[in-house]
């Protein structure tokens, strides 16, 4: 299986024409006062990143506990990774996770708060050639690392935790994006491009992430081959992903900490970047979610914070939005969702 997909390269069209502030400015006094009652299963955080000469990066997330006990997702937003000996090559990075436990919070909550040092700790330095095999092996050191790191504190424990977690992390290393991901949550890009029938811009949905579950043919194989089995979707029965941080008890029949890497150039087109966790994929498609950030993106209306830009109080809208309507669709999963968008200077 070839872990290092590429994205097709982006079309040199011209960027879309941003609206008229005139032609939306009597649309801003509405409110969003409904989801302004559901705040306390709401964690809402924004980040920024722009360097000169590159696409500025804004970060919302929107977090549900859903029906479920307690919160076992995690997430981490770092617009601005400081790293000292940066490669000569590279000015900026950032870094956008989600992360979703299953068995317990512990490993989602070591995955969030350890994984982004020990990519720092294990990123080039210094003057280096063939950068991008370099990010990448940093990439797979890293989770490899972190997994090792979780499994050996779980199996201290008395009783040994149980804990498990998918991944899926963004790392934008100036305009190229590295996306890693483990398990069943996902992250897609909205890029927009010209229809040849219409010749209306529309927009296409790109994966940046691939699904571990073990029903899939080489994952199930992998599970076989080293004396699994998997029984209603599941490994053993039981476990629903075939890919994560922890789950020490299953690491013996196949289920493996390596991510699948997918790499992006960013261009004018692209839109935003949502990572969310399997609570919405269960009630939305990549592309019904998709279009459903869109719809508020270019339809709805918003009552801006004091010093909020008319594009960040949008994004936050819809991604405070998206989140809600999971639960409302029926998601009784822990529901997770972030929002990057990408504005270039």
């Amino acid at each position: 299986m070839d872990l290092f997909d590429d994205l097709p390269e982006p079309t040199n069209e011209p960027a879309p024409v941003k609206l008229q502030q005139e032609e939306r400015g009597e649309k801003r006094k509405r409110s969003i006062s409904s989801e302004q009652t559901e705040v306390q299963d709401d964690k809402q955080e924004e980040k920024k990143v722009c360097k000169e000469g590159f696409a500025k990066l804004t970060g919302f997330v929107s977090a549900r506990r859903g029906e479920r006990e307690e919160m076992q997702d995690a997430h981490v937003l770092l617009p601005d990774l400081n790293i000292t000996c940066l490669p000569s090559q590279v000015s900026r990075l950032a870094y956008f996770a989600v992360f979703d436990g299953h068995g317990g919070a512990r490993a989602s909550q070591f995955a969030a708060e350890n994984l982004h040092h020990t990519l720092l700790s294990k990123f080039p330095k210094g003057d280096v050639e063939n950068l991008d095999k370099l990010v990448r092996k940093c990439l797979l050191d890293t989770f490899r690392q972190t997994d090792e790191d979780f499994l050996k504190k779980a199996s201290s424990q008395k009783p040994a935790w149980k804990d498990g977690s998918t991944a899926t992390c963004l790392l934008a290393v100036d305009d190229v994006l590295y996306v890693a991901n483990l398990g069943d949550s996902r992250a897609v890009l909205c890029r927009m491009e010209q229809a040849k029938d219409s010749g209306k811009r529309k927009c296409v949905t790109l994966a940046l992430s691939k699904e571990h579950n073990p029903t899939i043919y080489e994952e199930r194989m992998r599970i076989q081959r080293a004396g699994g089995t998997v029984r209603d979707g599941r490994v053993l029965g039981v476990l629903e992903v075939s890919r994560s941080i922890g789950d020490g008890q299953y690491k013996r029949c196949g289920v493996i900490s390596t991510p699948d890497l997918r790499r992006c150039q960013l261009s004018p087109n692209d839109k935003f970047v949502l990572l969310a966790c399997d609570g919405l994929f269960k009630v939305f498609s990549a592309d019904e979610a998709v279009q459903f950030v869109l719809g508020v993106l270019e339809n709805e209306t918003v009552e801006l914070k004091e010093g909020q830009s008319e594009g960040a109080g949008l994004f936050e809208a819809a991604c405070q939005r998206l989140a809600s309507e999971a639960v409302r669709r029926g998601s009784a999963d822990n529901v997770t969702v972030i929002l990057v968008s990408i504005e270039f200077c």
